[in-house]
């Protein structure tokens, strides 16, 4: 058998949809990942209740109020840090092997820089952070070689299809999506569904924030800029295409017309378990595909008439800059405020182009220049929804 060597691991935004199922993972592979650092934004219970089974040595809280709840909460004496700060610091620990960034928002761009600055290897499940500051991370990774793994299905199989190839060869990549609780439904009768409804994933179970952009396809959207910054694609040459068994995560096209396609159960245990193993393949004791029931596997075109966040972010991929990171800002802000019931689910997409059109790009912007912008898209939402 393969000798594998022991990870050690650290988790981002471990009481998340993908810290949880990155926690499963480990607990079932113990001889291969070990857990060094974890960190939560406010969900202090839970933080205590993971650092009680997988004893990190150290532990993060974003929000400095819930530093003492922490604190209590511990079964035994741990090192314990609050704010971005704290977070960071854990993101660069010297001894990680890997960082799992499972932050949700645009609130993970520190924390990134932090790992990559530390030349880490980082199991990266948080699209938001690249979608606003796309050229300067990679440009980051690149001179600190920090090896970035994407965790999401999608941008995990691009990276298995294209291997080794060498990128002129690579003529289009197409990135997968169900299609969304929405698929099926006249968007006449949008705004009457109930918020379970919208939240209610055909396939994946996820987040709130993530279900309501998978809803309005901004989720698919939001991943074709990531793509087009991680794989250095420009947007045009990468197409969604509707695939509803979600079997196929994503395809590329070479260019003597051979195409690769990635499949897996879909699970997103699969896809944490390659990004943590990277670059190797240990067995694991996850669910495998049965061909025989998966029947058929079908494809169709998006109506994005009915879904023009995907059209949004085409347009904000085209124009770069800080496009990006006012659509993603606007989204995060619009969503937020549809789950507080102070807009409408159609009203998401119509913010968020409001904001895209007050937006004054800059065109070859500092991380400064990023921030600034995150801000002012959020408050312009704010300030339109109360207009």
């Amino acid at each position: 058998s393969i000798r594998f060597n022991m990870k050690k691991i650290v988790i981002l935004g471990s009481t998340g949809s993908i810290g949880t199922s990155a926690l499963q993972v480990i607990s079932r592979h113990k001889d291969k990942f070990e857990v060094i650092g974890l960190s939560a934004n406010r969900n202090a219970e839970l933080l205590a209740r993971q650092a009680a089974r997988f004893h990190p040595r150290i532990l993060a809280i974003g929000e400095g109020e819930k530093y003492k709840e922490l604190k209590k909460a511990l079964k035994r004496p741990q090192r314990v840090l609050s704010g971005i700060e704290g977070v960071s610091e854990i993101a660069s620990l010297k001894d990680a092997d890997v960082v799992l960034m499972a932050i949700s928002g645009a609130d993970a761009i520190r924390p990134l820089l932090s790992a990559i600055s530390a030349g880490k290897t980082i199991a990266l499940a948080n699209k938001e952070s690249v979608v606003s500051a796309g050229k300067i991370v990679m440009s980051m990774a690149r001179t600190h070689r920090a090896n970035i793994i994407p965790v999401d299905s999608e941008h995990n199989s691009i990276l298995q299809c294209i291997n080794k190839e060498n990128m002129d060869n690579i003529a289009r990549v197409f990135l997968m999506g169900t299609g969304g609780p929405l698929k099926d439904v006249s968007k006449s009768v949008f705004d009457r569904l109930k918020p379970s409804r919208i939240l209610a994933h055909p396939v994946w179970r996820m987040g709130k924030k993530i279900s309501v952009d998978s809803a309005t396809m901004m989720n698919k959207g939001l991943e074709v800029i990531e793509a087009s910054y991680l794989f250095d694609i420009h947007a045009s040459r990468i197409e969604v295409l509707i695939h509803p068994e979600a079997v196929i995560h994503s395809m590329v096209e070479l260019r003597d017309g051979n195409v690769m396609a990635n499949l897996f159960s879909p699970d997103m245990r699969i896809p944490i378990f390659y990004a943590l193993s990277y670059p190797e393949r240990p067995l694991s004791y996850l669910p495998r595909l049965n061909f025989h029931k998966i029947g058929r596997i079908s494809f169709e075109k998006p109506d994005r008439k009915k879904f023009k966040s995907l059209d949004l972010c085409y347009r904000a991929a085209k124009a770069g800059g800080t496009n990006p990171a006012c659509l993603n800002s606007a989204n995060e802000e619009a969503v937020r405020l549809y789950l507080e019931g102070k807009v409408h689910f159609t009203g998401i997409p119509d913010l968020v182009e409001k904001t895209l059109a007050k937006h004054k790009n800059v065109s070859k912007p500092s991380l400064d220049d990023i921030f600034h912008v995150i801000g002012w898209a959020r408050e312009e939402v704010r300030r339109l929804c109360v207009g």
